[in-house]
């Protein structure tokens, strides 16, 4: 990982990121306790003076989330070095986390399941743990990528060693909101592989806007890169869809999703547009659908920004700029539209079918009593609709110009300010010149641009097999056999001779291997050794990962002296009872619920209807109004029967899927 403590623009914006998530728990945590008090109080005198402090607190809560907003739209710092004229593009910035101590929960189960002294496997614990320090700092090209999605991979490993389906280990994972610094604490590693795709997708984003757009390498680089983001991101939807935290909710994923991909077809454009955009009928044709396709889709990306339960919590400059891009980007298809009619008459030499064939491909609908062959060869009509055209970019550019004046800050992005001024001029500057007395006797509406592109950008899967991993803890031997789910006696010593060369039992299987048609007779037998028992260890020497035929020759390479190896023996496991842990999710109006991981499916009532899901934390008035708590602390009543009704929204499964 890189230098937490380097002073880069990256690096100081994910320490201001830190600082204002310990503020903003601060502040949650003393809204909760004025909520409590509030409730649990009768003293008029009292409540006055909480009702006052609570508004104190939700305006402190409500000028923290802008700072934190103002950091989510610093996208100048993950922009390239290299001065361009370009819109900027939107980053996500990573989620933080807190430090992590697996060492004692660990070691504790290495000795409690594999009966081996956990201070042997120490070495594997710290390489655990400084890699997952690393991931917090993450480089941003593709060795950051490749090192979060190691660990990801890792963490693959460390469930199915570790985290049995029927408790929980004791560790408490805790990550916050990238939007709203709220920190979600959980026992279940599945918040952790959750989080660590998020930064995977979100440093992608950073690898996408750092790309030099100058380029048309870069540009590639950049395309690429958002399709990879929101590939990650369309897995992270898909396959954790219960996630305790706002960022990770499938519809803000949708809406990041959207976005990426957005971002992706902008790149594609500018790629089209970098070598410069000829003059020529045709190519101005192509042009005008390839720009009218990127303001659809943010149009689209617009559309799903201001859906609940998304809009109050999706950063407010995030939604103009998206709205700002969707106007300039279909002012610029009606202006490319007006100077083909303004520019360029249908001459002799023109293939006159072509040319209304391309033309008739831009709209849906012409306007009434206009036909586009009778518009390409009247002048009058050709230059009426190119006006209107114009008319219709100048329209746009001046919404996308008072959207960006409404967000401070984006009043305070030059470049985006620049481009957004020079292409309103440009506009101007061609409607001047087509303008004539009889102006006032055009009445034609520009039509819509129908959207077109030869350059569709879709979602890239991650790719994890492209990276190797090992195994940290590779020595407790084969994971299909030890891993968390599967019991074991602990290793018993058996020690015996062979008789006339023969052991008394065969082996089976791959590693480790099986005693198979075991003599009841033998002296084998005699000292405890049954069918279907594990050798982990001939003669002192772990055999965990050897085939049949090396540990065959490990027993009889002994001769006539006294045989000793050990085995383990799967135990029978039965039903386990209901597994139930409190989990910490700050921001909730639940916060501390029961999980329930049921584990007997066959005794959950299928015709019971499951309760409404909570809302998302509101800041603000809607919030005040509710006056629930954001941190509602368990009963202390021994039994209460209220514990059943603040399950978490997020907590209603009863499989073993648990909140994911």
């Amino acid at each position: 990982g890189c230098n937490p403590l380097a002073e880069t623009g990256r690096s100081k914006l994910q320490n201001q990121r830190a600082v204002l998530n310990q503020q903003i728990l601060r502040a949650v945590r003393m809204r909760a306790g004025a909520e409590n008090l509030l409730r649990a109080t009768t003293n008029n005198k009292v409540r006055e003076q909480v009702l006052l402090e609570l508004s104190f607190v939700n305006s402190d809560l409500q000028i923290l989330k802008e700072e934190l907003e103002g950091l989510n739209i610093s996208v100048e710092v993950y922009q390239n070095t290299e001065e361009t004229f370009s819109i900027p593009l939107v980053p996500l910035g990573l989620k933080e986390t807190k430090e992590v101590d697996f060492t004692l929960p660990l070691k504790d189960f290495i000795l409690e399941h594999y009966s081996e002294d956990g201070s042997e496997y120490e070495d594997e614990i710290a390489d655990l743990m400084d890699l997952r320090q690393a991931c917090r700092t993450p480089s941003r090209d593709e060795a950051g990528i490749e090192m979060l999605i190691s660990y990801f991979l890792q963490l693959g490993y460390v469930e199915n060693r570790f985290f049995p389906p029927t408790r929980h280990m004791g560790v408490l994972f805790t990550w916050y909101d990238s939007f709203t610094g709220v920190p979600v604490c959980q026992q279940n590693l599945l918040l952790e592989k959750a989080s660590i795709l998020f930064n995977i997708g979100a440093l992608y984003t950073q690898i996408g806007t750092r790309c030099n757009r100058q380029t048309q390498t870069g540009l590639e680089n950049a395309v690429d890169a958002f399709q990879r983001a929101a590939g990650v991101l369309s897995y992270l939807k898909e396959t954790f869809t219960h996630t305790p935290s706002y960022d990770m909710s499938p519809a803000m994923l949708n809406v990041l999703v959207k976005m990426m991909l957005a971002q992706a077809q902008e790149c594609a454009f500018e790629q089209i547009s970098l070598p410069g955009i000829r003059n020529e009928f045709f190519t101005l044709v192509k042009m005008t659908q390839e720009v009218a396709k990127v303001g659809e889709v943010y149009m689209m990306v617009n559309t799903a920004m201001t859906q609940e339960p998304v809009k109050e919590n999706i950063p407010y400059s995030w939604s103009k700029l998206v709205q700002v891009k969707s106007d300039h980007y279909r002012a610029l298809a009606h202006y490319f539209i007006a100077t083909i009619l303004c520019d360029h008459e249908l001459q002799s030499s023109d293939d006159e079918d072509q040319q209304e064939k391309a033309l008739s491909q831009l709209y849906g609908h012409v306007p009434e009593g206009l036909m586009v062959l009778t518009v390409l060869k009247d002048k009058v009509q050709r230059k009426q609709l190119g006006k209107a055209h114009l008319r219709k970019a100048i329209v746009y550019h001046e919404e996308a110009l008072r959207v960006c004046g409404l967000c401070k800050k984006l009043r305070n992005i030059d470049v985006l300010q620049e481009v957004l001024t020079a292409a309103h001029k440009r506009s101007l500057l061609k409607y001047a010149q087509q303008e004539t007395e009889d102006d006032f006797l055009s009445l034609i509406q520009a039509p819509d641009i129908l959207p077109k592109t030869e350059h569709k950008v879709e979602t890239i899967a991650p790719q994890f097999s492209k990276v190797k991993v090992k195994d940290f803890f590779h020595r407790l031997g084969p994971l299909s056999v030890f891993s968390a789910k599967q019991r074991w006696t602990a290793p018993r010593t058996i020690r015996c001779r062979c008789a006339a060369g023969e052991l008394g039992f065969s082996l089976k299987g791959g590693s480790p291997v099986q005693i198979h048609c075991l003599d009841p007779v033998c002296s084998a037998a005699a000292m405890g050794l049954k069918e279907g028992d594990y050798i982990v260890s001939v003669g002192g020497v772990d055999c965990k990962w050897l085939g049949v035929k090396e540990v065959l020759e490990k027993l009889k390479s002994v001769g006539e002296q006294p045989l000793e190896f050990e085995v383990i023996s799967c135990q029978d496991t039965t039903a386990s009872l209901h597994s139930r842990s409190a989990t910490y999710s700050v921001g909730m109006q639940k916060t501390y619920s029961l999980i329930c991981l049921a584990m007997e499916e066959n005794k959950i009532d299928q015709t019971k209807k499951a309760p409404l899901k909570l809302p998302f934390l509101s800041w603000g008035t809607k919030n005040r109004q509710k006056a629930a708590s954001t941190l509602c602390l368990p009963s202390a009543v021994a039994g209460s029967s209220q514990i059943k009704k603040k399950l978490s929204p997020f907590t209603l499964l009863g499989t073993e899927s648990s909140l994911y």
